[in-house]
């Protein structure tokens, strides 16, 4: 799947799709983003300057925001962001599909968040992806991305399908962009922005 026809696929999908807990009520979604941005707290440092990349309209961007974080929404769907800006109109946003992150912001962050992305592109356009969220992001600063390894990798066939890693292939992108994993409690691997090489 190509970047633009994931972004395609999304701008497209009804917003009960968009997360598995929507189909059980719309306080399950939302408890699940609050959920998951108290565990991203655990590792962010406090009220620092995050991109929530794939931010869709909110679901973990807003929880952020209302921990003290300075959260700015970054997707690829226009779509997405208009849903965004009715729940969090103060909250800026940028159109974005990742790969022109750095070149959007008017200076690097302290992290980039991409949950639920990564799972839906092929390797080529996911690696382009990463590499431009890394540009984003200041020395020592921090990527969280949901980018999950099998022992038997494979491209999703689809763009609600699920793309998996090996270990191997991610750490080598991981040395040649100048990412080093950390060991955490997470749920997601979290990587620090290191010189690439």
């Amino acid at each position: 799947m190509s970047i633009d026809s994931v972004i395609k696929a999304w701008d497209e999908a009804d917003p009960a799709a968009i997360h598995p807990t929507r189909g059980v009520s719309e306080t399950a979604y939302r408890a699940s983003g609050e959920a998951q941005a108290e565990l991203l707290a655990t590792v962010l440092p406090k009220g620092c300057r995050v991109v929530d990349f794939g931010c869709g309209d909110g679901r973990v961007a807003i929880p952020l925001a209302e921990l003290g974080y300075d959260v700015t929404g970054a997707d690829g769907s226009q779509a997405m962001l208009d849903r965004l800006a009715e729940r969090a109109p103060d909250m800026p946003t940028i159109l974005t599909d990742g790969t022109d992150l750095a070149d959007q912001l008017d200076k690097k962050v302290d992290a980039v968040v991409s949950l639920a992305v990564l799972i839906h592109h092929g390797y080529e356009s996911a690696e382009q992806i990463i590499a431009g969220l890394r540009a984003a992001v200041r020395a020592n600063g921090l990527l969280i991305l949901d980018w999950p390894t099998a022992d038997q990798p494979a491209e999703g066939a689809g763009w609600i399908g699920v793309t998996t890693w090996s270990r191997d292939r991610q750490d080598e992108l991981c040395t040649r962009i100048g990412l080093k994993r950390l060991d955490h409690e997470l749920p997601w691997p979290v990587f620090r922005a290191v010189k690439a090489g």
